[in-house]
């Protein structure tokens, strides 16, 4: 065992030097709050004594307050960083019991004296921390930002106040410049492909134009998507969530509309965006500091060739606006509903008549004088339904809405009472009507089926869409005799009403953070809280598997084989699959949290997970990823693993957690590896960890360290991809070792940008959005 005294001594307190607190330890944590209880002591004393003494001056009261405010602030990054350094510490105390009982590959390891890791106290000056003299930059605890160590070979960064130490390799140390302007890559990217559609929660997002390309979105992204010649093109205008979509009479000029949100620069104002569906244009844009919330419903009038639009916000009344759209002007306001709007639309032969529903509402509103007057629509003999859930129009000019009580009711031109009811058209909820050209009824809803009516509203057919697409979301006419459907599980399905309907869009259904790329294959895995892990063709495009979980998934990893793929759960449960047939090869647990990383070593030999648990467990694996036998597990951290990479060799291991730290390993034994000159000059065989000196570059100032979520460096070393908490993929050039390394930023994703990786020929890069539940692929280029 290896005891040390540890003495904590501070000027000015004794002239004699003597101690504040004395204490034997072997490697307890407990110093750590004795020694901080301390500190608070004295440093209350100090403040006690000096308050006195104040006292008895001359110094006005508010002056007194103001010297106090100071030294306690001061005082409080002190104990800050003090803390830091006495948990650096007691981890070397007990590394250097560890480390003896490995003497036979290498020598014992020194603790360093305690009095040497506290960082020296920096002149403070009205609160501003001011720089070490010759020592570069040394900003706030509370912020971010690096110190370079000439003699030592280090910088040092903070984050969140936790000095985070970053030692270069030996053949940097004399040329490095902290000052030195890092350069953009002169590689970019390019939106190539979205994966997904979002129909959980949106209505009326689903159409075709006449240039064969259908339209929708999904995250922040309009998708235009030509499915004959497998095609997409992309509307990339809007900052955050789109929710609603309307296509112009001209079936060219688009208006979409999106949530209110925020980015690193501040708030993000929801509002209305008119584009050219050609150009990809964006011509007008419109309701910014009017609307409140998200915008939920959009119509293009028909009579008038279009000129009006009616918008439908989220604010707490839910306001209906019309605007003359090509001047920006609004026409009218006015209250629409307390409760959910659900679908708004023009007459089709009257632009000055407006039909909304919603939670125990139909109202039509007729525009007169720059007012929208309303009528309720009169339930009268028929029992008033929960939710009036969509809006059509007959050829004759009538309305027809469809009902969360499964009916459908048609209501007079020109009035607000109901001529005809089709009760129990479904079972449950009516989600989606659409009139076709010829007259043709088509209603849709939470059964699954669509059924088509004529224009006596007799039932001609049904089709009963399979269980694994979910309940119809909305209905759009496709080509010919085609009809277009969106599902609540975020399927888009083409097909008859005659015949069967096949998928054509596809994505994942809730929050989605597990990616995983091939090893010489072009494809990659993605899975998420759905219990889906998904396997797709970045060539094609196309789906190859899908195959459900009992467990939410949170990571996957290929073996370098290519022939088995590991995935990680939030419930410490981790199964191994065949990546050709899906078959289950294994099944394991370690522990009961989450398993946020699972990593193969680049011989195949070494299987690592990073658990939320605080540990990294170690499987050696056999026969090609078929077979595991547990070596051990890796405990050192002080917080949850969050990210970790293999070395080249596949005899080291570098990670990171929750708490900022930068651990190396010895996997094949579980120990901690404590010495700089062995760990330094270590080649990584990818780099995905978001703390390290190659990447710190890529932190902005002011991060309070979780701001970055993944990174990814490029097979060849020369490019460097981050995805953020704001939405945005980062391009930086490789190394990325400089303080405050621009960047090519790119927007797409509505949420967190959870993951981020290239893929095996560094062609094209993969992002996985989170709550958005998208995948896009971006070509390099």
């Amino acid at each position: 065992r290896v005891c040390v005294r540890v003495c904590v001594i501070f000027n000015e307190v004794d002239p004699g030097g003597q101690c504040l607190a004395c204490m034997w330890v072997s490697g307890g944590a407990v110093i750590i709050m004795f020694l901080t209880f301390s500190v608070f002591l004295t440093q209350v004393c100090r403040v006690s004594s000096d308050d006195s003494a104040s006292a008895a001056s001359s110094m006005e009261v508010t002056d007194r307050i103001a010297s106090l405010e100071q030294r306690v602030q001061m005082q409080e990054d002190e104990i800050q960083l003090l803390k830091s350094a006495l948990a650096d510490v007691v981890r070397r105390l007990n590394l250097s019991e560890e480390q003896q009982a490995m003497g036979s590959r290498r020598g014992p390891t020194k603790a360093r004296p305690m009095i040497a890791t506290l960082p020296l106290r920096p002149t403070v000056n009205n609160g501003t921390i001011l720089p070490k003299k010759g020592g570069g930059t040394l900003p706030s605890p509370s912020g971010s930002g690096s110190r370079k160590d000439t003699k030592e070979g280090y910088v040092k960064m903070y984050l969140k106040g936790r000095p985070i130490t970053m030692y270069m390799p030996k053949d940097q140390v004399d040329s490095y410049c902290l000052e030195a302007r890092a350069e953009l890559p002169s590689n970019k990217l390019k939106l190539d492909w979205v994966y997904g559609y979002r129909g959980r929660d949106c209505r009326s997002n689903l159409y075709l134009l006449p240039t064969g390309e259908t339209v929708y979105f999904i995250a922040s992204v309009v998708v235009l998507f030509n499915v004959d010649e497998q095609l997409q093109r992309h509307y990339t205008g809007h900052t955050d969530d789109i929710k609603c979509l309307a296509v112009h009479p001209d079936k060219i000029t688009i208006a979409t509309g999106q949530v209110a949100g925020t980015s690193s620069d501040g708030k993000l104002a929801p509002h209305v965006r008119v584009w050219d569906s050609v150009s990809l244009n964006t011509l007008h844009v419109l309701g910014t500091g009017f609307f409140d919330r998200a915008l939920v419903c959009l119509a293009f009038s028909k009579s008038n060739g279009g000129n009006t639009l009616c918008v439908v916000d989220d604010s707490n009344d839910h306001v209906l606006s019309v605007w003359d759209w090509q001047r920006e002007d609004r026409l009218a306001e006015v209250k629409c509903s307390n409760e959910s709007v659900f679908a708004a639309d023009f007459h089709p032969t009257d632009s000055n008549i407006v039909v909304t529903c919603g939670k125990s509402h139909l109202y039509f509103w007729n525009l007169e004088k720059g007012m929208l007057v309303k009528k309720q629509g009169l339930f009268e003999k028929q029992e008033k339904p929960k939710f009036v859930l969509c809006v059509t129009f007959a050829e004759n000019g009538d309305a027809i809405t469809g009902d969360s009580s499964g009916n459908i009711l048609v209501w007079g031109k020109g009035t607000n009472r109901i001529s005809h009811v089709i009760q129990g058209a479904h079972e449950g909820s009516i989600f989606a009507l659409c009139m076709l050209r010829n007259g043709t009824l088509v209603s849709g809803g939470k059964d699954r089926r669509l059924i088509s009516w004529d224009n006596s509203y007799q039932q001609i057919q049904t089709v009963e869409v399979p269980e694994l697409f979910g309940p119809i979301r909305t209905i759009a006419e496709g080509r010919g005799q085609t009809v277009l459907i969106g599902t609540t599980k975020n399927f888009v399905l083409q097909g008859s009403l005659d015949g069967e309907f096949m998928s054509i869009t596809q994505g994942h259904t809730d929050e989605l953070w597990g990616l995983a790329v091939h090893p010489w294959k072009p494809q990659f895995l993605t899975c998420g809280y759905d219990r889906q892990v998904c396997l797709w063709d970045s060539s094609s495009h196309q789906l190859i598997w899908a195959k459900n979980m009992d467990d939410a998934a949170q990571s996957a990893g290929f073996h370098p084989s290519g022939s088995v793929v590991a995935i990680g759960t939030q419930t410490g449960r981790w199964l191994v699959l065949d990546t050709d047939s899906k078959d289950l090869v294994t099944v394991h647990t370690d522990g009961n949290e989450q398993l946020s990383v699972m990593r193969y070593g680049p011989d195949g030999n070494f299987l690592a997970i990073g658990s939320h648990d605080n540990y990294i467990y170690i499987y050696a694996v056999a026969e090609n990823g078929r077979k595991y036998s547990r070596v051990g597990k890796c405990s050192g951290h002080s917080s949850f693993i969050t990210h970790l990479d293999w070395s080249v060799d596949s005899q080291y291991l570098v990670s990171n957690s929750g708490d900022y730290e930068i651990l190396y390993w010895i996997p094949s034994v579980c120990k901690q590896v404590v010495s700089v000159d062995m760990t330094r000059d270590i080649e990584w065989f990818t780099y995905t960890c978001t703390l390290g000196f190659q990447v710190f570059g890529l932190w902005p100032d002011g991060s309070d360290g979780t701001d970055i979520n993944a990174v990814c460096r490029s097979n060849d070393k020369n490019l460097l991809v981050t995805g953020d908490d704001f939405g945005k993929v980062h391009l930086f050039s490789y190394p990325c070792s400089q303080f405050r390394a621009p960047s090519h930023v790119y927007g797409g994703h509505s949420s967190h940008v959870t993951n981020v990786t290239f893929l095996y020929d560094d062609g094209y890069l993969v992002s996985t959005g989170g709550k958005d539940m998208s995948v896009m692929q971006w070509r390099i280029v």
